[in-house]
């Protein structure tokens, strides 16, 4: 069977769904191959959206237990099951897998269910999951075939003892014990809501500090958090090997000599391009020295026809970046011209408590501008925060000489709602006086902008010459 087509997208995550659906609206003839039986690849089924809804039920459980708690009553017993809580997330997930059919169905683009391979850079073979050989040719190809959990020699992961970041939501039972190896942001997601959930967590880096690449002081508060909740850090520590006794526990062993035991380990120590089984080398691709998919402005290849886009090019690898890379390689395909895309792109991380980021760090500020002070507004000055019972955060400015807001670092209750104000500041160049010279709802959490902007704005004045800061 043979088939052809103006653009074939293999992989349907966040963006080979959003390029099919845009080349689709531009007039082409569209298949998107996906070799799972479900659309959304591993963010809609292993990632992004079942972690994150594990994590609203830890949430919950957490405030219950805390009300349970204030009431001398005794806590929600600890022996849910992963099961069943997993079994909570069914319907989200079934609902938006339905919702993602639906659209790619309305906008008549082609869903080939199967694993492809290259023949050559205009042909394309896919083993159907009944055992059929297809053959596709195209003019063009978007590969977003997303990525897979990377397993280090010395970690053997068994998927019963031993656990990846796709295989631990098939946990049986929550264990009262956890080793998690890692230190960004799937190791420190999972590391929390598991502590959240009653499990003893201990959280294994080989640096200092975990997600290294926040402001400094957010990653102080993620850690300060985590050990209240019970949880270990321990940073720089070399694993030498993790594996099951053979009888009831994992060991986890360390360069020094130490083992550290557990119910079970979680080892997440990043992902990497999953493109073993597509043959790219067929198609006159390779793979970079950090087993990526090199690809310019444009998305293009260094096979022009063929683009990619989504974890198969690397950072920053978040499903809000993917559909936009999907979307802009959609448009080069179609001439469609469209703006670059944009350096203010802000990350959320989905731990407990939330944490969001866009722009510079203070470090990466004072090493481009020189001098900077900072804004802070802790929540529980928050009228809101108080309310809600949520005092356990803080919104931080990074402020430049000249009153221009260069970083914008949040961790509490809806962090990942209140960076997208920042950013949006940010993409105007607002300074200070934006947040300042402006009204905000009472009482709500995105106050916290005016209090961290008056703070910055004091401090501009008392440590700055005048002639620097006037507009402060």
């Amino acid at each position: 069977m043979t088939g052809r087509y103006d653009t074939f997208v293999i992989g349907s995550g966040p963006a080979g769904q959003k390029a099919a659906i845009q080349l689709a609206k531009g007039g082409q003839k569209v298949a998107l191959c996906e070799q799972l039986k479900q659309i959304g690849g591993a963010c809609v089924h292993q990632g992004t959206i079942p972690s994150k809804a594990l994590r609203e039920r830890a949430v919950e459980r957490g405030k219950i237990n805390a009300r349970l708690k204030e009431r001398n009553m005794a806590e929600l017993a600890n022996d849910i099951s992963v099961v069943e809580l997993i079994g909570e997330m069914s319907d989200v997930v079934a609902a938006h897998d339905q919702y993602m059919t639906d659209q790619l169905k309305r906008n008549d683009v082609d869903i080939i269910h199967g694993r492809a391979c290259f023949v050559d850079d205009k042909t394309i073979d896919v083993l159907s999951n009944t055992g059929q050989n297809m053959r596709y040719q195209a003019k063009y190809f978007v590969i977003a075939a997303g990525s897979k959990p990377r397993h280090p020699d010395n970690i053997v992961v068994d998927h019963e003892n031993v656990y990846d970041s796709d295989s631990v939501l098939t946990l049986a039972y929550l264990p009262q014990s956890m080793v998690v190896l890692g230190g960004g942001v799937i190791a420190c997601e999972y590391a929390s809501i598991f502590a959240m959930l009653g499990v003893r967590v201990t959280l294994i880096d080989r640096y200092p500090q975990p997600l290294g690449f926040l402001d400094h002081d957010l990653t102080a508060a993620f850690v300060r958090s985590f050990e209240r909740r019970g949880g270990v850090f321990l940073g720089e520590v070399e694993v030498v090997r993790s594996g099951f006794d053979g009888l009831s526990q994992v060991e986890t062993e360390l360069a020094d000599g130490s083992v550290v035991r557990s119910d079970k380990v979680l080892c997440a120590q990043g992902r990497v391009a999953d493109l073993d089984a597509l043959k790219i080398a067929n198609a006159g691709l390779h793979l970079d020295e950090r087993q990526l998919l090199k690809v310019n402005e444009h998305g293009q290849t260094q096979v022009p026809h063929i683009y990619a886009a989504g974890d198969v090019v690397g950072p920053p690898s978040l499903a809000s970046a993917s559909m936009e890379q999907g979307r802009h390689a959609a448009c080069h395909i179609l001439n469609v011209e469209v703006g670059q895309l944009s350096r203010v792109i802000p990350s959320g991380i989905y731990s407990v408590p939330e944490l969001a980021s866009v722009g510079l760090t203070e470090a990466q500020a004072e090493k481009e501008y020189g001098h900077v002070v900072i804004g802070l507004a802790q929540f529980k000055e928050i009228a809101r925060g108080h309310i809600a019972n949520a005092q356990d955060g803080m919104l931080k400015l990074v402020v430049s000489a000249d009153g221009i807001v260069r970083g914008v670092h949040v961790i509490g209750v809806h962090a990942t709602d209140l960076v997208h104000i920042g950013q949006m500041g940010m993409l105007q160049q607002a300074d200070v006086h934006t947040y300042i010279e402006n009204i905000f709802n009472f009482p709500t959490y995105a106050e916290s902008y005016r209090v961290a902007a008056l703070h910055a704005a004091a401090r501009l004045r008392a440590e700055l010459p005048a002639d620097r800061s006037k507009s402060a």
